[in-house]
């Protein structure tokens, strides 16, 4: 029954049981969440870009500019969107952002991700709501992602951690569903996988590689939830065959076409400077990780999301028929990818924790919902949302996450010099820029005109690979060299392993650790003889 905006379970009712006992109101719960997300989502866009932080991280412009250089390149075509990043953020903004006004903005990509918030706190209420029947539990969930600065200033972002939540939560909530949704005793096939959780499925792993531990815990939980209630081993097998098929294309097809495009099956370094400060030292590592989530989140929010972490896998062990309950579990294998990168000496980024801070949301909505009496339910909703007022206020303009964001402001700044000295005596002439160090400035560039086929990067294959081999002058008028961050990029490193490499080119203006070079034809001439 209802009672005080709660739905009081009997400690034998399945969760199905619990979601066909909610009334209209608790029902349409997790859409009024949705808009409230949206909304909030809307409404800080607005603030961020009058603060002119949209497009602060160098990662949200980077990601502007895969997208468009499918078509807007000396060498278009589809080989363009192979790279270390996965796919589809990229394909979802490949035509808008051909739009100047898009691409120099990142308005259709803030939208998506504004969404995407909506999209994760209804799949959290919902999932809430059908696990415990809590309206208290659901609506505090929905405070902590929306509310929370790091997880709102994310989201109003071109950023692809806001996909990468929405295709987990909605994974986790459909596959629940899905499990759920057939009698809790038969030993018999379910019928086809429903298509929103195999697109859901093959989005995730295409989004961020995060989501790929997350996909595989999900699926080896179901698995154990299909064995607890009684399967045989034929339909075990064929069920997890049904989930496996779509991440398993996924990779395949990402694999193929990292092949075709760059050489190599898969990526998995030379695009950032070894930090020993976490490199093989496990323990150190994990501590890094839970230090960055309560950072994003709270003291108080990540000690009450891991308790509860507990009692739901307490539950699922111990209850067969809230054996499902596991799958929600899986949302904290996004500590897998952090871990890897750190401990092999990945810089240390706190963004890399953003998934399990959104999963510390879900699970204190959860222990809310847990704790069944309705008094201790909005006592402990009432303490997470004064924790989050007091160690993570939505106002906090020094939150990590907006910090973090604006690391190259102040190099944007200084490169503003460089800016006005290539568009003096720009006259048309190709640049030579390595796209995997200055992406970022290419997109800043775009307000003065440049596009990316202006640029000869690594995306032209053996132009580029010519232009390293015999200088920059027989083929570029100008080159941008990044000299400080990451150590300095391949075109820094070049200049130092070879002294011939500038011969024909001439230093003319540097700022924000960025060097510009132009041709000179004086010295090409000189160099010739």
């Amino acid at each position: 029954m209802l009672s005080g905006g709660q739905v009081i379970i009997s400690r034998d009712a399945a969760p199905l049981d619990s979601l066909r006992s909610f009334g209209s109101s608790a029902s349409n719960l997790p859409r009024r969440l949705a808009a409230f997300a949206a909304l909030s989502g809307g409404a800080a866009w607005v603030v961020f870009f009058r603060q002119g932080l949209v497009l602060s991280h160098y990662d949200a412009k980077a990601h502007l500019v895969v997208a468009r250089r499918v078509f807007d390149n000396l060498t278009p075509g589809w080989q363009q969107i192979g790279a270390v990043w996965l796919p589809l953020p990229h394909l979802l903004d490949m035509l808008p952002v051909q739009v100047d006004v898009l691409y120099r903005t990142g308005l259709f990509a803030s939208i998506i991700s504004i969404a995407c918030l909506a999209a994760t706190s209804y799949a959290s209420a919902r999932l809430i709501l059908r696990t415990t029947g809590s309206t208290a539990g659901a609506i505090t969930c929905s405070v902590l992602l929306v509310l929370n600065p790091n997880l709102l200033y994310l989201h109003t972002t071109p950023m692809t951690e806001p996909l990468l939540l929405a295709a987990t939560f909605l994974v986790v909530l459909w596959l629940v569903e899905w499990l759920d949704a057939a009698d809790a005793e038969s030993r018999e096939p379910r019928a086809g996988l429903p298509w929103k959780l195999g697109c859901a499925l093959f989005a995730a792993m295409w989004t961020r590689y995060e989501a790929w531990p997350v996909v595989a815990a999900a699926i080896a939980a179901a698995g154990y939830t299909v064995w607890r209630r009684g399967a045989s081993l034929p339909v075990l097998l064929t069920e997890v065959a049904k989930l496996a098929l779509w991440p398993a294309s996924a990779v395949a097809l990402f694999l193929i076409n990292s092949r075709m495009t760059v050489g190599a099956w898969f990526v998995s370094d030379g695009f950032y400077v070894v930090d020993p400060t976490y490199a093989h030292q496990p323990w150190r590592t994990v501590v890094g990780i839970w230090w960055g989530t309560h950072q994003l989140s709270g003291y108080v929010i990540e000690a009450v999301a891991l308790s509860a972490a507990v009692v739901v896998a307490w539950r699922a062990l111990a209850r067969k028929h809230n054996a499902s309950l596991l799958i929600a579990l899986a949302l904290f294998a996004t500590a897998a990818l952090p871990f890897v990168a750190f401990y092999d000496g990945h810089p240390y980024r706190i963004r890399y924790m953003i998934p399990t801070t959104a999963a510390c949301a879900l699970f204190c909505g959860l222990g809310v919902g847990l704790t069944g009496r309705v008094q201790k339910a909005g006592a402990l909703a009432a303490l997470l949302m004064l924790s989050l007022l007091i160690e993570s206020p939505p106002w906090n303009q020094r939150a990590p996450m907006l910090v973090e964001a604006q690391w190259d402001r102040g190099n944007s700044l200084g490169r503003r010099d460089v800016t006005a000295c290539l568009a003096r005596d720009y006259r048309g002439e190709k640049i030579l820029a390595s796209m995997g160090s200055l992406a970022h400035y290419m997109q800043e560039l775009s307000a003065n005109g440049f596009h990316i086929a202006d640029f000869i990067n690594e995306g032209n294959g053996e132009i580029w690979n010519l232009a390293l081999a015999t200088g920059p002058a027989p083929h570029a008028g100008w080159m941008l060299v990044e000299e400080v961050a990451e150590g300095g990029d391949v075109l820094a490193a070049r200049i130092t392993s070879n002294g011939a490499f500038l011969a024909g080119m001439r230093r003319v203006c540097e700022g924000g650790g960025v060097a510009l070079y132009k041709r000179d034809l004086t010295a090409q001439a000189a160099s010739l003889r």
